[in-house]
């Protein structure tokens, strides 16, 4: 075989061709350095190519984040789901929850204004909280709020969780070591200096299905038209 027949030597990293290696590496720099250091000049230098030939395949960072969380939402199982509405409802919920949990950091982005909206088939879950609201007997107007509403409480205990976690460990901090609201006027605010050796303890249990259950059957009290 003469070397004008030969196929061409290559060094270094193969050409991406694919968009999974892009999410491949767009996940290792999130496991590594955390999302908030995702970039698009950074994840093309994972993968050992130039910036402008990684915006061939993703438009910017948010399109970047989209194509991630739609995979991700992608790969979530529709289970069946309970015939009851309430329980329709909270199932999807704790769904929800279960998965932002595994990789809180998507809850930030979807805390975007207008970004649930753009998952396409992926807000199946949306659709069966929408869904049950109504059938349980709200408008379409009042299970919108339903949903706003669960959203707000399961993406807020997510990002508590997840951000207190990243907290230096007590060992570190001394002051952490004493009740909280050791501080604070007794006579002033009995209550909390009272519970003061506990909050941390109380505070760190996982309640999410017990206040998810409260606040779904307040919302459906609330938003169920009267007969």
């Amino acid at each position: 075989m003469s070397p004008r027949d030969a196929a061409p030597g290559r060094t270094g990293r193969p050409p991406v061709t694919s968009r999974a290696q892009i999410l491949d590496a767009a996940r290792r720099l999130i496991g590594r350095d955390g999302w908030d250091k995702l970039s698009i000049r950074r994840l093309a230098a994972e993968l050992g190519i130039g910036t402008m030939t990684l915006y061939h395949h993703v438009r910017d960072k948010e399109d970047l984040q989209l194509l991630l969380i739609t995979e991700y939402a992608d790969q979530i199982p529709q289970p069946d789901l309970p015939g009851e509405p309430r329980e329709r409802i909270i199932a999807t919920a704790t769904l929800i929850h279960d998965a932002l949990a595994a990789w809180p950091w998507a809850a930030e982005v979807l805390t975007a204004d207008g970004f649930v909206g753009r998952l396409g088939e992926s807000v199946w879950m949306v659709e069966s909280i929408v869904a049950g609201a109504i059938d349980h007997g709200c408008t379409p107007e009042q299970a919108v709020h339903v949903f706003r509403h669960i959203w707000y409480y399961t993406v807020g205990e997510i990002l508590v969780r997840a951000h207190s976690a990243q907290q230096p460990a007590d060992a570190a901090r001394p002051a952490d070591r004493e009740p909280l609201f050791s501080g604070l006027d007794e006579s002033r605010m009995p209550r909390l200096v009272a519970v003061g050796d506990q909050w941390r303890t109380l505070s760190a249990q996982d309640t999410y299905s017990q206040g998810l259950r409260a606040l779904v059957d307040g919302l459906l009290a609330q938003a169920t038209p009267e007969t």
